[in-house]
């Protein structure tokens, strides 16, 4: 997951919100660029890739390595290190 400007949305508009199941953001998206005559996506390319990250992390999705907690912590998504060790995930 990339993290900062939403090179999708820039190329797609309200497109990649819908793709990735997040329908309640793609209607925002799509209403709004509607009313502005698509001047807001200038703002969603900045802004839409935070909000989708905090979105799944309220869901309760974790990193799935060291490196990206480390990432979500240097751009301030979390505090403290998080992920899914792989050698948990096979207990034989």
């Amino acid at each position: 997951m990339k993290v900062g400007f939403s090179w999708t949305v820039f190329f797609f508009g309200f497109f990649p919100a819908l793709f990735r199941g997040d329908i309640k953001w793609a209607l925002i998206i799509f209403f709004v660029n509607i009313l502005t005559v698509d001047l807001s996506n200038i703002v969603f390319m900045f802004i839409y890739n935070r909000i989708y990250i905090n979105g799944l992390l309220e869901k309760g999705y974790i990193p799935a390595s060291e490196a990206d907690s480390q990432i979500l912590i240097s751009k301030n998504f979390i505090a403290s290190p998080i992920y899914q060790d792989s050698d948990d995930d096979f207990d034989f």
